[in-house]
Order: C-alpha cells, then structure tokens, then sequence
C-alpha cells in the first residue's frame, strides 16, 4: 500500500514554507552550498529542524524545492509574432537563465535531488512556456509541433549542455529552433 505526503496549502503551512524558502535565499548567498545545513536553515527561518525534515526530508531536496520556485518565470513567453522567433526568444531566456552562475546552481540542487518531484516540475515550468507558444503560433494559423518534441529536442539540449559542457551560443540555439522546426 502506498501513501501520498499531504502537503496543506494557504495559511500557516504557507507561511512556513515561505520563510524557510526565504530563509535559503539569504543563507545562500552569504555562505557556500557546502556550508548549509538543515540547523542553519531551521533556525534562520524560526523553526525546528523537524519541520524540514518532515517536509522535504533531507537538505538536498529542500535546495531542489527551492530552486524550482526560483525558476518559475514571472512573465509569459515572448511574443515576437512568429513560431520561429517565439521558439529563439524562449531558447535565448532558457540559456542566459539556467547558463548563469546561479542558474548552473539551480540545475545541479534540482538534478541532485534523489526523487524525481523536483525535475518534473522543472519541466513543466518549460513545458507550460511551450505550451503558450504553440497556442499562439496556432492561433495564427501556423503550423506547429508537438510540445514534446520540443521539450526533447530544445530545451533538453539546452539543459544537456549548461550542465555538462557550457553555456549555448546563440549560434547553437538558432540551430535547435532550425533543428525543431524541421522535425515535425
């Protein structure tokens, strides 16, 4: 038998999870990820170490919860008119977002995280940007490819390649949206 973690939502529980998220933050940027601990955060944030164990279990999902929350844009996609120029805009925030220091950081709390929560939400904060996308492109009548297709084929490179080899040149994300616009 399996059990679900019910997380409660609004009023208290809220407020707790937005002091110790906020509580991260500030620790984050005055001490190394290595320097962090579950006490730290604990009492920076006015609560017990218990509180974040029985939500997020251990510190590295607690930094993955984190980071997803610190990457969840505050505007929708840009819209240049165009599937093309709307997939290069997107390609272009991804990159220059996740290929900053701090976005680097972000990629590794998520991908470090021993449960997949964490990861899947990040992609469907993409997903949900490629989703306007496509929405608008077809509401101009142009032709348009399946959402996965380009989870797999443009944004996943471009995640691929910030993690494991540099950050994207523009040059490279032209050549995804080329590469994507083809393949459907």
């Amino acid at each position: 038998m399996t059990t679900t973690k019910k997380i409660r939502t609004g009023g208290r529980s809220a407020r707790i999870q937005q002091s110790i998220h906020q509580a991260v933050r500030e620790l984050q940027a005055t001490h190394s990820r290595e320097e962090l601990t579950v006490c730290m955060i604990a009492s920076a944030a006015g609560v017990t170490p218990s509180t974040i164990y029985r939500r997020w279990g251990d510190l590295t999902s607690l930094l993955a919860d984190v980071a997803v929350a610190h990457m969840r844009p505050d505007t929708p996609p840009d819209d240049t008119g165009s599937l093309p120029g709307d997939l290069l805009k997107f390609a272009e925030f991804y990159a220059d977002e996740l290929g900053s220091e701090l976005g680097k950081q972000l990629l590794r709390d998520i991908a470090a995280t021993h449960t997949s929560d964490c990861t899947t939400r990040c992609v469907q904060l993409a997903r949900e940007r490629l989703e306007i996308i496509v929405e608008r492109a077809q509401q101009r009548g142009e032709r348009i490819p399946a959402v996965e297709m380009l989870i797999d084929n443009l944004f996943a490179p471009i995640v691929y390649n910030i993690l494991f080899c540099e950050t994207p040149d523009s040059e490279q994300q032209l050549r995804l949206v080329s590469q994507c616009l083809h393949n459907y």
